[in-house]
């Protein structure tokens, strides 16, 4: 007995700007990202799916390392595989070389478009559309990988998407020392298993990410003048971090309590040692300052 399909839409890419590689994939599955995507910084991305075979993705990385091109590592991994005709794989390389497969058994519609530096690929969609749309999108969008990614999936839901329904979609982009804490190339991990409406869950965790685990733009840092010195040592209070007086003055004590809460809402990433804060973090210390007063009445 063969197991269940993954009918899904996917598209796997390389940012020529700086290298980042990464796996973007939509389905009516349960938890796909356990299984479609796969990527490794400086060696390739890969996405395995129909029949999947869930060693294309560990053997094509390997084979990606050794130097082989997309072309040759998919020749590779078809050769080796009887059921071939039932899956369907994209991979890039470093050097965003795009290879695709879609074997004679895919459930219709099955496909996939090669484009340069990415290449998009579905099965059980709504039509050739899904994977237009998708490569559009990409081509369209300015900003980071992931955030192209994340727009090539809404532009194939768009255009109809998996034909039996959603429920899950997954987010891989691996960065050289992208991780939390920079030791390991997993610089976005973002899984959405079981929701009614998964890439727009997808999007808002993206959001999420960028906010909790993306270093600030300098561009989004404010100097601490007295007028926010003051703010802060008056939110922080409310806020059970400072217990000192409002004194306008960014000194140790009040930096050291927005450090102390920064702890512990997660924020070690947007804050600085200088006399500077993020925006972001400025907003968020108010809306919380807002609902905590709002809580005491």
């Amino acid at each position: 007995m063969l197991p269940a399909l993954i009918a899904t839409f996917s598209i796997v890419a390389r940012d020529p700007q700086n290298g980042d590689l990464g796996v973007a994939v939509a389905s009516k599955f349960l938890a796909v990202g356990s299984v479609v995507p796969w990527a490794q910084a400086n060696v390739g991305a890969i996405a395995t799916q129909a029949l999947a075979n869930i060693r294309y993705g560990p053997d094509g990385l390997a084979l990606l390392a050794r130097g082989l091109s997309a072309q040759e590592v998919l020749q590779e991994l078809l050769a080796a595989d009887e059921q071939r005709e039932h899956r369907q794989v994209g991979i890039v390389d470093r050097e965003g070389r795009a290879a695709a497969f879609t074997g004679r058994e895919c459930v219709p519609w099955a496909g996939h478009l090669l484009g340069e530096g990415f290449c998009c690929q579905g099965n059980i969609l709504a039509g050739e559309a899904v994977v237009q749309r998708m490569a559009d999108a990409f081509r369209a969008t300015a900003g980071e990988l992931a955030e192209r990614l994340v727009a090539a999936l809404e532009a194939g839901q768009a255009a109809g998407g998996d034909r039996r329904g959603r429920q899950s979609a997954a987010l891989y982009v691996a960065r050289e020392g992208g991780s939390y804490g920079g030791l390991l190339d997993r610089y976005i991990d973002l899984r959405v298993d079981d929701h009614p409406d998964p890439i727009v869950e997808l999007r808002r965790l993206l959001a999420l990410h960028r906010f909790y685990l993306t270093r600030p733009d300098e561009a989004d840092l404010i100097p601490i003048d007295s007028a926010i010195a003051g703010e802060l040592q008056d939110a922080l209070r409310d806020l059970g971090y400072y217990s000192g007086p409002t004194t306008n003055t960014y000194d140790r004590m009040t930096k050291e309590a927005l450090f102390a809460y920064g702890g512990v809402e997660n924020l070690e990433e947007r804050l600085v040692e200088d006399q500077r804060i993020d925006r972001q973090v400025l907003e968020f210390i108010r809306r919380k300052r807002a609902e905590a007063r709002q809580r005491r009445g």
